[in-house]
């Protein structure tokens, strides 16, 4: 009978330990990474155009329809828990009278998250999901460019999310704290451009 290696045992780093790798030039400026439930990501190949350009017009969208109601960060750090501090391309958050100025937004200021997928729909549909259903947030969408559709990620649990919906980009969704906002996931694609 084969003997059956033991698992490998990971050794996570809390958000403090990452920063303070930043601190000492462990890890510098210019690199492009990510705390992932404890693990140290480095964010996939350089954004093209269609990338940019999706991030600009989910803005957009979302700034025209929730005017003074939420904060849209683009690319900036949000705080899950101890062990998670991602970038999403778009998080839509809670209104705070500092700009978030003595901490960056916590999983409980969190109306949505939405990153764009060019080339990260494997991380951003598996191991984002699952980090963003342990740590409570209630909506997450995935803007797949490829395919020119969005995943839906809603009810989370430990496990992960217990609800996925793929909608063509002729589809409409609301996010769940704002249901009158209705939005055609086409208005968040970059236009399809003829060679």
């Amino acid at each position: 009978m084969p003997k059956t290696q033991p698992p490998v045992k990971l050794r996570l780093w809390t958000i403090e330990e990452y920063h303070r790798m930043a601190e000492v030039g462990i890890l510098q400026p210019d690199e492009s990474v990510e705390l992932i439930a404890g693990q140290i990501i480095k964010k996939m190949s350089p954004q093209g155009s269609p990338h940019a350009a999706s991030i600009r017009r989910t803005d957009r969208v979302f700034s025209h329809r929730l005017t003074e109601q939420v904060l849209i960060q683009k690319q900036l750090p949000i705080q899950l828990n101890d062990r998670s501090e991602p970038e999403p391309d778009v998080a839509i958050v809670r209104v705070d009278p500092l700009d978030y100025a003595d901490h960056h937004p916590l999983a409980s200021d969190i109306y949505l998250i939405i990153e764009v997928a060019d080339t990260s729909l494997q991380i951003d549909c598996q191991i984002k999901a699952r980090d963003y259903a342990q740590s409570g947030i209630a909506d997450y969408w995935v803007l797949d460019l490829k395919h020119r559709q969005l995943h839906v990620f809603r009810q989370p649990t430990p496990d992960g999310y217990q609800s996925e919906v793929i909608l063509a980009e002729d589809a409409s969704v609301s996010p769940l704290q704002f249901p009158s906002c209705t939005i055609t996931v086409s208005e968040l694609l970059p236009p399809v451009i003829e060679s």
